[in-house]
């Protein structure tokens, strides 16, 4: 759980100790804590609470239908039921989403451009994320425009990656999209090892994947959308109610690739998509 982000909020004149007091609260990856969590800041009478994926938001909606709830990311809220609507999310959520129209498509063709000649590209999901429909979906219809074979499989937690990238090497896949998931995010740098090992491209919705040590990301900026949260919380504190906030959905995508990974894995990085890259980790 986030109590806001700090730097934002003093940009909009906030200082913590004279107009405003943040509380922040962990788990510190453990998820069966958050319950325990969200209900003490329901107990503090917190004025609002910024939550940064889906399972927080899930959670503290769990905990009060009445304190006002600031999502700094959900992968797809009105798919994971947590919204009425983009545009009047009816309830007391709003935010950010971290999900724009096809973009798990996009992410495909990046791959398929790293490594034109893969046939076969694994995806792993998460079966217990509301959000993967749409984003299953879309892969499906950018493979048959690429001419590529998908195979999805699933993990629900950490003791079923191995299973995972055992079946991906199985069905000899020639490279992996990991779909955005809170789960995913927090065993990243056991993600990116078992692809490194498995010699597979692989292609994460979220930056932090590169930063462990993944070969590329197309995301939205979880920083980003943490600093823009914090207007939510402006507008809320000043009177305004979630129900009447439209979500926004991001407008700009960040490409990170990470270049020690990808000679590692005797890949070459095509110079025009390394010149379209917001960073590059060399």
């Amino acid at each position: 759980m986030l109590g806001g982000h700090s730097s934002k909020l003093r940009d909009l004149g906030y200082v913590e100790g004279q107009n405003i007091t943040i509380e922040f609260r962990s788990s510190e990856g453990k998820y069966e804590r958050l319950p325990d969590l969200a209900a003490e800041l329901v107990r503090l009478k917190v004025d609002v609470i910024v939550a940064p994926a889906n399972e927080n938001v899930v959670v503290a909606r769990q905990a009060t239908r009445t304190i006002p709830i600031i999502m700094a990311g959900s992968f797809d809220p009105v798919e994971s039921g947590l919204v009425a609507s983009l545009a009047r999310p009816g309830g007391n959520v709003t935010g950010l989403s971290f999900r724009a129209p096809e973009i798990e498509g996009k992410r495909l063709e990046l791959l398929k451009e790293i490594a034109p000649r893969v046939s076969r590209v694994a995806v792993l999901s998460n079966p217990t994320n509301r959000a993967i429909h749409s984003s299953l979906a879309e892969v499906e219809v950018a493979a048959r425009s690429l001419r590529v074979q998908v195979q999805i499989l699933e993990a629900r937690g950490p003791d079923e990656f191995q299973g995972a990238f055992a079946a991906m090497t199985r069905e000899r896949a020639g490279a992996l999209l990991v779909f955005p998931d809170g789960m995913f995010l927090l065993h990243r740098t056991r993600i990116a090892d078992l692809a490194a090992k498995s010699r597979l491209p692989a292609m994460y919705g979220v930056r932090e994947f590169v930063d462990a040590g993944g070969l590329v990301s197309y995301a939205p900026s979880l920083r980003d959308n943490l600093r823009r949260a914090a207007t939510y919380v402006d507008k809320i504190l000043k009177g305004a109610k979630p129900a009447d906030l439209p979500i926004e959905q991001p407008t700009k995508f960040e490409l990170v690739i990470n270049l020690k990974t990808a000679k590692a894995l005797g890949l070459t990085i095509p110079q025009s998509l390394l010149a379209r890259a917001d960073q590059v980790i060399e």
